[in-house]
């Protein structure tokens, strides 16, 4: 009986660095986000109330601080809306180019990346590394070893500091991280994805993408023939005879057609220069995560041989065939109405938020009360949320409601920025004959006397009587 390994035994696989146009732009992503990523809790911005950093997520307080835009904990609607919008500009980018979201944006394709720049930094290239990988333990392979190790971990410990940085002041935060003052869930979150960070990127690696990621085992439902995806060209490549090296005559473009031979010269470059190590050249798989650092491979051969680039290339399945690619489909459209929409409703929805909420909830134990002089007394408690960033003062009355009283807990409706006051106000009516048993609807009207919201709000309400 034969035993067949769905996961191989881990291998040393060793990605030979490459230059080209998609290597400059994997790189100028990763530039990019590790700069927002690391820099962005360093960034100071200034308030009239709150703290001085730019971007804050302040679990105690209930704010989430992003420059000039002030979340409340109500607002996590918002955070709904992002995520659908994600969902479906993934989609609809899928369904476009394939997976160039995990080859250029994803995680762990830029932090694996970084750890692979360290490696070759510290070890040399895919040659050298795979002889030091072969050799004893010696001086020498202790010293890099254990430099590329301490790198990794103090890549990934800066990690998740930076990431926890995001959650209270990082000035003081960082202070009190290596003073041993900080709070003990910093330390937990700084080790949690110190190690979860250096497993993934310098352990596992392309493992991730090949049997850990969701992404990849669905993603495949969302192409069809037209979806752009990085690909060899089969016929090209390999004629009527196959690929063959170029040595001697083979090394003339006309010479190999008229052998019948293929422009691939079978160096093996795109497999090198692969970081999941797949051979593009068997068609589309699994592990290939579009990133394109193939198409950057070959263009070097063919420009070294001086035939036309584009034996590998992002290219749909009937752009292969001779066919036109189709880019308006019904799917495709789809999801970009849903991205459209998603993005209009979250700009909408976050510009016209509003920034004077108030509520007013009535006290239901009891629900009313009989005075000494016959009046019906209801109580409500009125919320004045303030969410501009001055000061505002308030006057508060009721309509719709002939001859009734209001009596309010305090006559000085001042609230600070960014701040919420509570009032109980007592409303006192008297019924006249033939009301017994009828309830009546009036409304509160707040009206700003001082800040920077100057409309009234209107809040509709209830008055109950025996």
């Amino acid at each position: 009986m034969s035993i067949e390994q769905a996961i191989q035994p881990k291998a040393s696989l060793q990605p030979r660095s490459v230059e080209g146009r998609f290597r400059n732009i994997k790189t100028g992503i990763l530039l990019l986000g590790y700069a927002v990523f690391f820099l962005m809790p360093w960034i100071r911005w200034e308030r009239a109330v709150g703290p001085d950093q730019a971007i804050l997520f302040d679990i105690p307080g209930r704010r989430y601080y992003m420059f000039d835009l002030v979340m409340h904990a109500q607002d996590i609607f918002w955070l709904t809306a992002l995520l659908f919008l994600a969902a479906v500009l993934l989609f609809f980018v899928t369904t476009l180019f394939g997976r160039v979201f995990c080859g250029y944006f994803c995680f762990q394709t830029l932090w694996t990346d970084a750890f692979r720049w360290i490696e070759r930094w510290v070890q040399g290239d895919r040659v050298a590394r795979l002889r030091l990988d072969k050799q004893p333990w010696n001086v020498e392979k202790i010293r890099k070893i254990g430099l590329t190790h301490g790198l990794w971990l103090l890549l990934a410990m800066w990690t998740g500091l930076s990431f926890a940085l995001y959650w209270g002041d990082a000035f003081e935060l960082t202070a009190g991280f290596f003073t041993g003052t900080a709070p003990s869930a910093v330390y937990g979150t700084v080790i949690i994805l110190m190690t979860t960070t250096y497993l993934t990127a310098g352990w596992a690696k392309e493992y991730v993408c090949l049997h850990m990621c969701p992404y990849s085992r669905f993603q495949s439902v969302m192409f069809d023939q037209d979806t752009m995806i990085v690909s060899y060209d089969m016929n090209r490549g390999e004629g009527t005879t196959g690929r063959v090296k170029p040595v001697k005559e083979l090394r003339d473009q006309a010479f190999r057609q008229e052998k019948g031979h293929g422009d691939c010269v079978d160096c093996g470059l795109c497999v090198q220069v692969c970081p999941t190590g797949i051979d593009i050249r068997n068609g589309l798989q699994i592990g290939c995560i579009h990133c394109a650092l193939c198409i950057d491979a070959c263009d070097g051969i063919m420009d070294k041989q001086g035939w036309k680039r584009g034996l590998i290339r992002y290219t749909s399945e009937h752009g292969l065939e001779g066919k036109k690619t189709k880019i308006l489909k019904l799917r495709t459209v789809g999801y970009g109405i849903a991205t459209l929409f998603a993005t209009i409703y979250l700009v909408w929805s976050i510009a016209s938020s509003k920034q004077l909420e108030v509520t007013a909830v009535q006290i239901r134990s009891p629900l009313y009360v009989t005075l000494s002089d016959g009046r019906i007394q209801n109580s409500y408690e009125v919320k004045i949320n303030n969410k501009t960033m001055e000061a505002a003062r308030y006057t508060l009355a009721i309509e719709g409601l002939p001859k009734a009283e209001m009596e309010l807990q305090i006559n000085d409706l001042s609230v600070k920025p960014d701040s919420t006051l509570r009032v109980l106000a007592k409303v006192r009516y008297t019924m006249q004959p033939g009301e017994a048993g009828k309830n009546h609807d009036f409304q509160f009207r707040l009206t700003p006397l001082e800040g920077k919201v100057k409309e009234p709000v209107i809040i509709p309400s209830h008055f109950m009587t025996p």
